[in-house]
């Protein structure tokens, strides 16, 4: 129906009705048309949005972040294996070395590493060297030489100091061994050596083939080895941590002061004298801390390179008193490392002149002392390359020459080498070691020639003796004792308890004294004040705190003064005037947290029994890399001690891979856990003979105070300490508990012991220093074993005193076995060394 006044209407009133319909049909034709191609152009959008409909169901989810983690994965997987794993499997190996260019004149400018002679002559070695490496088994591996120095000696000609650097896949490090790479280039020059001579030549170069050495190559694989690498960029061109000196004037001092900077120290100094000339280094302070060469340091080198074979002498610890070194040749390296504070180096050095060492001395008639023999260079150390001769003349054929050394010994050689002296004497070889006391070596010979040779890996301490003349058929006069260290004591003194042969020669095998308290002799040295009373009337034990003589057998107080009692120490009397004999006497009291009447278990190691908690609190477990290696004790707050041979190799000897477990009843149950900063090993031990088996460490914190008394120091003997029949002596340790044994105790085991008399601990061993005790028992039940070593031997004096420590475990043949007791270090010979270091 149309509206009025409408022109559609007017203007459709003219049509046909059928064209109208047809009009109708047409416009509903055409907007179904149009909603149709709408839904075609819409179609793609719509499948689109179906299928993240689809995907964002919880499946396709998993799907999709499965997908994503993977992808991921990969990349990050392909970054570390560029940037980690294929680093670390293709690791740098640097090697230092040196040759001699022979023929060759060396002029002045080859000092100076900027200069157009130095550059050029660095090149053609370069050049030659790279050749030989390129050409050779190892060209896949070979990355290029780095020419360091360039020097002279007296064999002329140059000295050439190089560095060999390699990448070296992991599971090729031994194709790149030391003697490997060395022989590599000796071969070179061994093809074209003519004549019999030692000079070859590489591509017209002359090298001398005797000259050539490789050492210290390292492959940078773990932290441990990185210094390597420290060492070599450091050397580098254009190093700002190198510094080269020149001694040009014989005996002249030059200056040498090294400063530790806000963020430390690490730097080479090069020292060089002229041909036929030595370097005497001078050190006249060093103030750092000591901490075994892991923080602070002094290493010195026979070679204008860090290379591990030509060290002459490190230092560790501080130096307050003079002290100097000699090299082999005309150069030396320093390597100073020196973290920040207040650290300080003072010192100088000179050129040496290179002089014979020989004398010829003339002996008196009589045992006076006729004069003074010295190590050559003395008072400096002896270098590992050094000899000395002396021939002495006495006045008749019956009088031979005595040899009194301060802190030297001579042994005849055996089929081990010379570690500290090799010695000719009327060609018979001797072997010298360092004693901590004097001994006399006599020569029967009126005329005898005496040559010495160092023969040690690094500088050995220097040695002073004096000469006189003795008569071959009598050393001694009739009314002395002749010792095994030479020397002689009075014949009274044999057997007398005090050790005047200072190797207990004049203590052994001697029958023990009867107690004869009546009548006109004395009572024996051995029973007099050492707490007992062995007389029925108690005259042995009477007047004990008065003064007398001091000995080895009587306490020396404080003041100086000495009495007759032994065992003053921290007994709870004050027996010295000054009542020193009552000082730091915090120790050797353990409070147990169990009734020890239930201390019998069924883990029994070599005769042993569990232990509880609190019942040995100086007890220390000493783990190498995590593993139970050794044991110790605690003498203080910082301090602990052991057995030096723990730590006898180079790598046991790095303080950074120990850890100390205190407190600790059984393993994994530590109070307190510690890391070590310092070990400090005896000088003088002997690792064939296992003397001087004696080691301290220091903790870098001190254990806290509230763990007592789960953790607390034994008490140390004086070195007048004895041991009687009534003091209770047990061994701790978590050792096995047989010599067959292949698992360790967990619970911290206990063994009660006899100590020994030295008589019955030679019959045992033969030869036993005096510095060693045995303990244990006849049928071996009860004994120290594996895992042991470094632990107590503590011994409780009567009546409920105090625990001294008597003995370190050391040695012994097996464990448990029949007449053959443990062998321990006796701890009071080593009161004032521990002293030194701990106070």
């Amino acid at each position: 129906m149309a509206l009025k006044d409408d022109p559609i209407e007017h203007e459709l009133s003219g049509m046909e009705i059928a064209e109208v319909s047809v009009e109708v049909s047409t416009v509903d034709h055409t907007l179904e048309k149009l909603r149709r191609k709408y839904r075609r152009c819409r179609r793609k959008p719509s499948r689109t949005k179906e299928l993240w409909t689809r995907l964002l169901n919880v499946p396709h989810i998993a799907l999709i972040i499965a997908a994503v983690v993977f992808v991921v994965v990969v990349i990050m997987w392909s970054l570390l294996w560029v940037f980690i794993f294929r680093r670390e499997s293709n690791s740098g190996a640097y090697f230092a070395g040196m040759l001699r260019v022979a023929n060759v004149e060396f002029i002045p400018e080859y000092r100076q590493a900027e200069s157009h002679e130095f550059v050029s002559m660095a090149n053609r070695v370069q050049h030659v060297v790279s050749n030989v490496y390129r050409m050779s088994s190892v060209a896949r591996l070979y990355k290029h030489a780095v020419i360091s120095d360039l020097s002279n000696n007296h064999k002329g000609g140059v000295l050439v100091h190089f560095w060999l650097v390699f990448v070296v896949p992991r599971l090729k490090t031994p194709a790149v061994c030391e003697e490997c790479v060395g022989v590599i280039l000796r071969d070179s020059v061994h093809t074209s050596v003519k004549n019999r001579s030692s000079v070859g030549y590489l591509l017209g170069l002359p090298v001398d083939i005797d000259s050539i050495l490789i050492n210290g190559g390292v492959t940078v694989l773990c932290p441990s080895t990185a210094v390597q690498r420290s060492d070599y960029t450091s050397n580098a061109a254009g190093s700002q941590c190198v510094d080269k000196l020149y001694a040009n004037l014989p005996g002249v001092n030059v200056p040498l002061n090294i400063f530790s900077s806000w963020f430390g120290v690490s730097c080479h100094v090069k020292l060089t004298a002229p041909p036929g000339f030595l370097i005497r280094l001078t050190i006249t302070s060093f103030l750092i801390e000591p901490s075994d060469c892991v923080n602070d340091a002094l290493t010195a080198y026979d070679a204008l390179l860090p290379m591990r074979g030509r060290i002459l002498h490190r230092l560790c610890a501080p130096v307050s008193s003079p002290m100097s070194l000699v090299s082999t040749s005309n150069v030396m390296l320093l390597l100073f490392r020196m973290t920040s504070g207040n650290k300080v180096f003072r010192g100088h050095f000179e050129a040496l002149p290179v002089e014979p060492c020989a004398s010829y001395m003339e002996t008196g008639s009589g045992p006076h002392v006729s004069g003074q023999i010295y190590s050559p260079f003395h008072p400096s150390l002896l270098p590992p390359q050094c000899s000395c001769s002396w021939t002495f003349r006495t006045p008749s054929p019956g009088v031979g020459v005595a040899i009194h050394f301060q802190n030297y010994v001579l042994k005849p050689k055996d089929m081990k080498g010379c570690e500290h002296g090799w010695w000719k004497v009327n060609e018979v070889i001797f072997c010298g070691s360092y004693i901590s006391h004097h001994s006399v070596f006599r020569i029967p010979d009126h005329s005898p020639e005496v040559e010495f040779r160092c023969s040690a890996r690094l500088s050995d301490p220097p040695f002073q003796a004096s000469y006189s003349s003795y008569n071959i058929s009598q050393p001694c006069p009739e009314s002395h004792f002749l010792c095994s260290t030479g020397l002689c004591v009075d014949k009274s003194r044999r057997c007398d308890g005090l050790d005047d042969c200072q190797d207990e020669s004049d203590e052994v095998f001697c029958s023990r004294p009867s107690k004869s308290c009546s009548g006109s002799s004395p009572v024996h040295p051995l029973f007099i004040c050492n707490g007992e009373s062995d007389c029925i009337d108690g005259l042995d034990e009477i007047n004990c705190t008065q003064e007398t003589t001091c000995s080895a057998i009587r306490h020396r107080c404080s003041s100086g003064s000495c009495i007759l009692k032994k065992n003053a120490k921290c007994d709870g009397v004050a027996d010295c005037q000054d009542h020193s004999d009552e000082e730091d006497c915090a120790c050797g009291r353990p409070a147990p947290l169990k009734n020890l009447e239930s201390l019998s278990g069924p883990q029994r190691i070599v005769g042993g029994a569990n232990s509880v908690e609190g019942e040995w609190p100086w007890q220390v477990s000493l783990l190498f890399s995590g593993h139970l290696y050794c044991g110790a004790s605690v003498l203080s707050s910082d301090w602990l001690i052991s057995a030096a041979h723990c730590f006898s190799k180079d790598r046991l000897s790095d303080p950074r891979h120990w850890s100390a477990h205190l407190g600790m009843l059984t393993q994994g149950s530590a109070k307190h856990v510690a890391e070590i900063q310092r070990i400090v090993v005896h000088q003088y031990y002997n690792a064939y003979t296992f003397d001087y088996d004696v080691a301290l460490l220091r903790l870098k914190k001190p254990w806290p105070s509230s763990l007592s008394p789960l953790v607390q120091p034994v008490c140390l003997p004086g070195p007048s300490h004895t041991v009687t029949d009534s003091h209770s002596c047990w061994v701790t340790g978590w050792g096995y508990r047989s010599e067959d044994d292949k698992v360790l105790p967990s619970t911290l085991q206990k063994a009660k012991v006899s100590v020994l008399s030295q008589t019955e601990c030679k019959k045992s061993y033969g030869t036993v220093s005096p510095h060693m005790l045995c303990a244990g028992v006849p049928s071996g039940e009860r004994d120290a074993c594996r895992g042991d070593s470094g632990g107590p031997l503590a011994c409780q004096a009567p009546a409920g005193g105090r625990w001294f420590l008597i003995g370190i475990v050391s040695w012994g043949a097996g464990c448990g076995r029949p007449n053959l007791p443990g062998v321990y270090t006796r701890v009071n010979k080593f009161t004032s060394w521990i002293s030194s270091h701990i106070s």
